[in-house]
């Protein structure tokens, strides 16, 4: 069966319900069962008046079947066409452009979906009802809101009058099962033999920033390398929206900053969050990512004894991330000089690992470097790179083939493994 017949077929089951019974009166498993009955009667009745039709309805398997009869539940009482979308366990990205668009991301790939809302005030109701549920409000007053939904889906909602084309919102689903370095090697974003490194490092408490672009796997890599963190560690995690799922801690704290209230009072910030961190006797410290002025209290952090945390940051290479960090701290403390702010920068952070989502979709790992220290002549902070990522000849446009491979360089820092009793070179 097409989209476009199981969006017709919804339709109508939905309006025959609507029409035939009264749904104030019937629980959740009742109004199943109902639409159950209902798909069942519309084959029945086009097996006696509508051959074509027929041919097309009992050929739906078990699956189809459950598919529309979700569909139908979530148009009437659910989330409408979100709620069956959602249902999807292989999208991880939905993005809505008022009520007529939707587009979806499956496999790192972006497809305009056929299916859309009745009318823009059924895509409001919506809204309203999961921004509600969390206990939020969005309004021409205050039109840009982020929430969750129940599953944990992260959702940025902008209104108009700030959205000229109606109500957009963008939704990140996270897989349930967590990242493991495992699936990042089947994947081929990194191999086994980086997977002993990066295992290594991490137990022996270097500091680690992993930086990316927009969609190229910063967090699902970050939760792989957090589960290296032994397990006997006590472990503050701090995100903006509770998305790690660290699995082997038991001593594990997780904070999530909260926004403003309707007064526009009561927001609690990253910043907030790790000055609050220190005081918990924290061995690590884990940021979902740095994005202004909490940078600078992040390497504080890491130059205050917690060695061996953890972040991400958007940016578009290794040289960039530093750069972007030197802005952030600038954020947190106008004034301070450039040159402080750097020293301080090369003096917490020991490895950048980069990702990179390439031109067949597919995210790497394209760059693991080691921070070395601030070089007063040239006024830059030194790096070293260890792996680098590399094409072969089979690369084309839509498929890119190569492997993350090691460098000529020695790596220099080597005083934390040494602490650590690790005579390996790396």
């Amino acid at each position: 069966m097409n989209d476009d017949t199981r969006t017709a077929l919804t339709a109508q089951l939905k309006s025959e319900i609507q029409n035939n019974a009264d749904l104030t009166t019937l629980n959740d498993e009742q109004l199943r069962i109902l639409a159950e009955n209902a798909l069942e009667e519309k084959i029945k009745w086009a097996g006696a008046n509508n051959p074509e039709a027929y041919s097309e309805l009992s050929a739906m398997n078990f699956r189809e079947k459950h598919f529309v009869v979700s569909a139908v539940y979530e148009a009437i009482r659910g989330l409408g066409v979100l709620g069956t979308i959602i249902n999807d366990p292989e999208i991880t990205e939905v993005m809505i452009n008022g009520y007529k668009d939707i587009f979806i991301e499956k496999a790192g790939r972006l497809s305009e979906l056929n299916e859309h809302f009745e009318s823009r005030r059924e895509l409001e109701i919506i809204i309203n009802k999961f921004v509600s549920q969390a206990g939020r409000q969005v309004n021409e007053s205050e039109p840009i809101v982020d929430t969750r939904l129940e599953d944990g889906s992260r959702v940025n909602v902008v209104m108009p009058p700030v959205a000229l084309n109606g109500p957009i919102v963008t939704i990140r689903r996270f897989p349930k099962e967590a990242m493991t370095v495992q699936k990042l090697i089947d994947y081929g974003s990194i191999t086994p033999e980086v997977a002993e490194i990066l295992k290594l490092l991490v137990e022996c408490k270097y500091n680690v920033f992993v930086s990316g672009g927009t969609g190229s796997g910063k967090t699902t890599f970050l939760n792989a390398l957090s589960n290296f963190i032994p397990g006997d560690e006590r472990v503050i995690t701090i995100e903006d929206s509770a998305e790690l799922q660290i699995k082997n801690i038991r001593n594990l704290v997780r904070l999530e900053t909260k926004n403003a209230g309707p007064d526009g009072k009561g927001a609690i910030t990253i910043r907030d969050l790790i000055k609050s961190a220190l005081r918990m006797r924290p061995e690590r410290i884990v940021v979902g990512e740095v994005r202004g002025a909490e940078a600078l209290d992040m390497l504080q952090a890491m130059n205050t004894g917690h060695d061996g945390s953890l972040s991400t940051g958007h940016a578009n290479s290794t040289y960039d991330m530093l750069s972007r960090l030197e802005t952030m701290v600038l954020q947190g403390a106008d004034g301070l000089p450039l040159e402080a702010i750097r020293q301080q920068i090369a003096s917490a952070i020991d490895i950048i690992i980069h990702l990179s989502r390439l031109r067949d979709k597919s995210r790497k790992t394209v760059e693991i470097v080691e921070v070395l220290n601030y070089d007063t002549e040239k006024r830059r902070i030194i790096i070293n790179p260890l792996y680098e990522f590399r094409e072969n000849e089979q690369s084309s446009k839509s498929k890119v083939a190569g492997l993350l491979t090691r460098t000529e360089n020695e790596m220099r820092n080597v005083d934390k493994l040494r602490n650590a009793g690790v005579d390996r070179i790396i």
